[in-house]
Protein backbone atom coordinates (compact mmCIF):
# COMPACT_ATOMS: atom_id res chain seq x y z
CA UNK A 1 0.00 0.00 0.00
CA UNK A 2 1.10 3.56 -0.97
CA UNK A 3 0.05 5.39 2.01
CA UNK A 4 -0.83 9.59 0.98
CA UNK A 5 -1.85 12.56 3.14
CA UNK A 6 -4.04 14.98 1.81
CA UNK A 7 -6.50 17.30 2.70
CA UNK A 8 -9.91 16.84 0.94
CA UNK A 9 -12.52 20.26 1.30
CA UNK A 10 -16.00 18.36 1.33
CA UNK A 11 -19.21 20.65 1.92
CA UNK A 12 -17.17 23.80 2.89
CA UNK A 13 -15.21 21.45 5.90
CA UNK A 14 -11.65 20.32 5.29
CA UNK A 15 -10.77 16.63 6.17
CA UNK A 16 -7.23 15.47 6.71
CA UNK A 17 -6.68 12.16 5.54
CA UNK A 18 -4.29 9.34 5.55
CA UNK A 19 -5.17 7.01 2.41
CA UNK A 20 -4.20 4.60 -0.06
CA UNK A 21 -3.18 5.89 -3.07
CA UNK A 22 -6.15 3.70 -4.97
CA UNK A 23 -8.30 5.31 -3.20
CA UNK A 24 -11.62 6.48 -5.42
CA UNK A 25 -13.38 9.78 -3.89
CA UNK A 26 -16.54 7.41 -3.28
CA UNK A 27 -15.05 5.43 -0.74
CA UNK A 28 -13.29 8.01 0.70
CA UNK A 29 -16.60 10.13 0.86
CA UNK A 30 -18.87 7.20 2.22
CA UNK A 31 -15.83 5.14 4.52
CA UNK A 32 -13.77 7.91 5.68
CA UNK A 33 -16.19 10.45 6.29
CA UNK A 34 -19.25 8.87 6.90
CA UNK A 35 -20.89 10.97 3.72
CA UNK A 36 -22.86 8.14 2.75
CA UNK A 37 -25.72 10.46 0.90
CA UNK A 38 -23.62 9.36 -2.37
CA UNK A 39 -24.74 6.09 -3.51
CA UNK A 40 -22.64 3.33 -4.76
CA UNK A 41 -24.19 1.46 -7.94
CA UNK A 42 -22.06 -0.13 -10.35
CA UNK A 43 -18.98 0.83 -9.20
CA UNK A 44 -17.96 1.22 -12.83
CA UNK A 45 -18.96 4.61 -13.84
CA UNK A 46 -21.82 3.88 -15.56
CA UNK A 47 -25.22 4.55 -13.06
CA UNK A 48 -24.35 7.43 -12.03
CA UNK A 49 -25.48 6.99 -8.20
CA UNK A 50 -22.20 8.02 -7.30
CA UNK A 51 -22.17 11.78 -8.97
CA UNK A 52 -20.86 15.00 -7.05
CA UNK A 53 -19.55 17.93 -8.09
CA UNK A 54 -15.81 18.44 -7.81
CA UNK A 55 -15.36 22.98 -8.19
CA UNK A 56 -18.90 23.38 -9.32
CA UNK A 57 -18.80 20.34 -11.96
CA UNK A 58 -20.50 16.63 -12.10
CA UNK A 59 -18.13 14.17 -11.69
CA UNK A 60 -18.57 10.60 -11.54
CA UNK A 61 -16.77 9.86 -7.71
CA UNK A 62 -16.53 6.13 -8.03
CA UNK A 63 -14.10 6.53 -11.02
CA UNK A 64 -11.62 9.52 -9.28
CA UNK A 65 -9.01 9.10 -7.15
CA UNK A 66 -9.39 11.02 -4.06
CA UNK A 67 -5.97 12.08 -4.07
CA UNK A 68 -6.69 13.84 -7.65
CA UNK A 69 -9.36 16.16 -6.00
CA UNK A 70 -7.35 17.51 -3.07
CA UNK A 71 -7.41 21.40 -3.07
CA UNK A 72 -10.46 20.94 -4.96
CA UNK A 73 -14.31 21.88 -3.55
CA UNK A 74 -16.30 18.88 -3.02
CA UNK A 75 -19.44 19.25 -2.80
CA UNK A 76 -22.07 15.59 -1.73
CA UNK A 77 -26.27 15.92 -1.74
CA UNK A 78 -25.66 16.38 1.90
CA UNK A 79 -23.69 20.12 1.31
CA UNK A 80 -26.84 21.53 -1.32
CA UNK A 81 -29.18 22.28 1.99
CA UNK A 82 -28.38 25.37 3.90
CA UNK A 83 -29.78 26.90 7.23
CA UNK A 84 -32.82 27.83 5.03
CA UNK A 85 -34.17 25.21 3.83
CA UNK A 86 -33.30 22.39 1.15
CA UNK A 87 -31.95 23.25 -2.57
CA UNK A 88 -34.24 24.24 -4.79
CA UNK A 89 -33.68 20.97 -6.70
CA UNK A 90 -34.14 18.80 -3.70
CA UNK A 91 -37.26 20.63 -3.02
CA UNK A 92 -38.80 19.94 -6.64
CA UNK A 93 -37.86 16.17 -6.77
CA UNK A 94 -40.21 16.07 -3.27
CA UNK A 95 -42.71 18.13 -4.92
CA UNK A 96 -42.71 16.09 -8.09
CA UNK A 97 -42.42 12.81 -6.87
CA UNK A 98 -38.93 12.31 -8.76
CA UNK A 99 -38.02 9.21 -6.96
CA UNK A 100 -39.55 6.01 -5.98
CA UNK A 101 -37.02 3.97 -4.16
CA UNK A 102 -34.89 6.80 -3.80
CA UNK A 103 -31.32 4.68 -4.26
CA UNK A 104 -30.77 7.14 -7.51
CA UNK A 105 -31.45 10.24 -5.86
CA UNK A 106 -28.71 11.60 -4.56
CA UNK A 107 -27.10 11.29 -8.17
CA UNK A 108 -29.77 12.67 -9.88
CA UNK A 109 -29.92 15.43 -7.93
CA UNK A 110 -26.25 16.26 -8.13
CA UNK A 111 -26.45 15.89 -12.13
CA UNK A 112 -29.67 18.12 -12.36
CA UNK A 113 -28.11 21.33 -10.47
CA UNK A 114 -25.53 20.84 -12.91
CA UNK A 115 -27.89 20.43 -15.86
CA UNK A 116 -29.60 23.93 -15.01
CA UNK A 117 -25.97 25.79 -13.69
CA UNK A 118 -24.71 24.91 -16.94
CA UNK A 119 -27.68 26.14 -19.01
CA UNK A 120 -28.45 22.90 -20.24
CA UNK A 121 -32.02 22.24 -19.29
CA UNK A 122 -33.71 24.70 -22.07
CA UNK A 123 -35.91 21.88 -23.24
CA UNK A 124 -36.99 18.19 -22.30
CA UNK A 125 -35.00 16.96 -24.58
CA UNK A 126 -31.98 18.73 -23.33
CA UNK A 127 -32.71 18.04 -20.17
CA UNK A 128 -33.23 14.09 -20.63
CA UNK A 129 -29.77 13.98 -22.96
CA UNK A 130 -27.71 15.30 -20.11
CA UNK A 131 -29.35 13.37 -17.44
CA UNK A 132 -28.87 10.13 -19.62
CA UNK A 133 -26.11 9.23 -17.37
CA UNK A 134 -28.13 8.65 -14.65
CA UNK A 135 -30.02 5.54 -13.98
CA UNK A 136 -33.54 4.98 -12.51
CA UNK A 137 -34.58 1.14 -12.27
CA UNK A 138 -37.71 2.41 -11.27
CA UNK A 139 -38.39 4.60 -14.16
CA UNK A 140 -39.18 8.29 -12.34
CA UNK A 141 -37.67 9.93 -15.54
CA UNK A 142 -40.68 11.68 -16.47
CA UNK A 143 -40.75 13.12 -12.78
CA UNK A 144 -37.33 14.37 -12.90
CA UNK A 145 -37.47 15.96 -15.79
CA UNK A 146 -40.43 17.89 -14.44
CA UNK A 147 -38.56 18.67 -11.28
CA UNK A 148 -35.74 20.07 -13.03
CA UNK A 149 -37.87 22.29 -14.83
CA UNK A 150 -39.56 23.45 -11.78
CA UNK A 151 -36.09 24.10 -9.83
CA UNK A 152 -34.79 25.70 -13.32
CA UNK A 153 -37.19 28.38 -12.71
CA UNK A 154 -36.55 28.50 -8.46
CA UNK A 155 -32.30 28.39 -9.41
CA UNK A 156 -32.40 31.28 -12.05
CA UNK A 157 -34.18 33.36 -9.72
CA UNK A 158 -31.00 32.78 -7.21
CA UNK A 159 -32.76 30.57 -4.65
CA UNK A 160 -29.93 27.65 -5.14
Amino acid sequence: MTAVNLVLSVNGRDYRLTLDARVTLLDALREQLSLTGTKKGCDQGQCGACTVHVDGRRILSCLTLAASVEGKAITTIEGLADEGGLHPMQQAFMDHDAFQCGYCTPGQIMSAVACVTEGLAETDDDIREYMSGNLCRCAAYPNIVAAIKQARIDMQRGRS
